[in-house]
């Protein structure tokens, strides 16, 4: 008996070589019923099939789920219905249409939890913070007196995740399978942490900082940090690295870090220690959990994807790649029957680094259009960029978009540079569109 053939989805996800022999011809095009199949699949004609590559998967199908494994959407109060990536720490991403916010509130800030979260505290003013190592007077003040000694400033900063991105690896990565999501721009209120350690006095040996929070291992070995990563001093004493203790003009949630945690923007969120109650300063490099092996590490020369790696070849992950992403149309979505123009918006970052383009595409990268690019709220927020493409027919289209930093760098096709942990994985975001014939 005849067995019954794999759908395009199972038979990409389960046999990618076959699948490329079935769709596409020598010369790399699509073969005729290929093209009705995978039409089919889709659900529409593909009017831009000419452009295709060879072995090119449709974002309708990459990013689409086989029946029975629809996404674990969180359900907790004061958040959004955000996409659980991990129960055992929880970890929840904001899926991208959820993101068109020029500022992200705090139902929409996603979750990167390292152990298991303290408890939540009835007096947040009387929370301890403690700064000591290599200063001249070692502090340890509240939350409340923190508050009075200091000049509050709030900004709209970047927080992102350093594995942001890493689904799109091949091989796949280890780690949370970020496909965009652990991104927020919301506005921080708090301290600057050089005001703290300009307070403190830093000794000529200052080298590092150590953070610590109180969450604790998921061992339960109240000895060992749940996380516990640093930065230079010369990023802790940049104007936007902040202690925060509001967000949005109101208490920061919970789950997010209440009621002290660090900003430091346009770095791995790593480094954004929440429930902060202490930084070490440090005469060396800080050598805290997460800070060794290929953990937030990225390779110095390119490895070969899936090779085991060479410990002397990683440094440490600090600015975060460009990225944009495409906020007001999600993935999947059909349009208006006779739709022959599509506005589209959407927000573009570049870790230390500002946005100098943007540019979107409907004909799979044949053709790319500039789009609008706007200012930046201030240094490290996030600029929101809009524009229009024409659509000839009716079918299905890919919007696809692509940044490109103030340094020249752009986003590909593709991540580059593989690592065993999925670091900057910032590939170009492409969503399905269908307008019905």
């Amino acid at each position: 008996m005849r067995s019954k053939e794999r759908g395009l989805f199972e038979l990409y996800r389960d046999d990618p070589e076959r699948a490329d022999a079935l769709v596409f011809n020598r010369r790399g095009l699509l073969k005729g019923s290929a093209l009705a199949a995978m039409g089919a699949a889709v659900g529409g004609a593909i009017p831009f099939s000419g452009n295709m590559p060879s072995g090119y998967v449709p974002a309708a199908l990459a990013q689409g789920a086989p029946a029975g494994a629809a996404p674990k959407v969180l359900k907790m109060d004061g958040k959004a219905d955000l996409v659980i990536l991990g129960d055992k720490p929880l970890v929840a991403e904001t899926p991208e249409h959820l993101l068109n916010d020029d500022v992200t509130p705090n139902d929409k800030i996603f979750i990167r939890n390292n152990g298991v979260a303290p408890d939540p505290v009835s007096s947040p003013d009387s929370w301890e913070f403690t700064v000591d190592g290599e200063v001249n007077n070692a502090l340890k003040l509240t939350l409340g007196e923190m508050k009075k000694k200091f000049q509050p400033v709030t900004l709209a900063l970047q927080m992102e995740c350093g594995g942001n991105g890493r689904s799109a690896f091949e091989p796949k990565a280890s780690g949370n399978q970020w496909t965009n999501g652990a991104i927020s721009n919301a506005r921080w209120t708090g301290i600057r942490l050089k005001d703290v350690l300009q307070a403190a006095g830093l000794k000529p040996g200052a080298v590092y900082t150590g953070h610590y929070g109180s969450d604790t291992h998921l061992s339960g070995d109240a000895t060992k940090p749940a996380i516990s990563r640093g930065v230079p001093i010369a990023k802790a004493m940049e104007e936007h690295t902040i202690i925060a203790y509001a967000v949005n003009g109101g208490p920061i949630p919970q789950i997010n870090g209440a009621p002290l945690r660090l900003i430091v923007p346009g770095w791995p969120g790593s480094t954004s220690q929440k429930w902060v109650n202490r930084i070490w300063i440090r005469d060396r490099e800080h050598d805290g959990q997460g800070m060794g092996g290929t953990s937030y590490r990225v390779p110095i020369k390119p490895m070969v994807p899936g090779d085991k790696a060479d410990p002397k070849n990683f440094r440490i992950l600090e600015s975060m790649p460009v990225r944009s992403i495409i906020t007001n149309i999600a993935n999947g979505t059909e349009l208006k029957a006779g739709t022959r123009q599509v506005g589209l918006r959407g927000h573009a970052w570049a870790g230390d680094h500002s946005v100098r383009d943007v540019h979107v595409s409907a004909d799979f990268g044949q053709t790319w259009t500039t789009a609008k690019v706007g200012k930046a709220a201030n240094k490290y927020a996030w600029q929101t960029w809009t524009a229009d493409l024409k659509l000839p027919d009716a079918g299905y289209y890919e919007l696809w978009v692509k940044a490109t930093d103030s340094n020249g760098r752009s986003q590909g096709h593709a991540p580059g540079h593989w690592n065993p942990q999925g670091y900057n994985g910032n590939a170009m975001h492409r969503v399905a569109v269908l307008v019905p014939a």
